[in-house]
């Protein structure tokens, strides 16, 4: 499944979220990330989100998609989350 993830995190635990979720997806820009997840490891990433979020205050929502060929996108603007390279 193709998952796309938009979080609105406290400041003190944003840091945690923002590090947990890019073991799992590629960071896209502020506050988004999107990648390929199997239904398992999905699971798995919600339950690690759970022990660092707090309810009551954060929002976290997934876009879920079958796949990416699903997925249209449409940039306008500086395009952020893209890796520079150096040479």
């Amino acid at each position: 499944m193709y998952v796309v993830l938009v979080y609105d995190i406290g400041e003190k635990r944003v840091n945690k979220v923002l590090k947990l979720a890019r073991k799992y997806l590629n960071w896209m820009q502020n506050s988004v990330l999107e990648g390929e997840l199997t239904k398992a490891t999905f699971e798995k990433f919600k339950m690690e989100l759970k022990r660092v979020i707090r309810e009551e205050e954060d929002s976290i929502i997934f876009y879920i998609l079958p796949t990416r060929k699903y997925l249209k996108t449409e940039k306008i603007g500086k395009e952020k989350g893209v890796e520079e390279l150096f040479l």
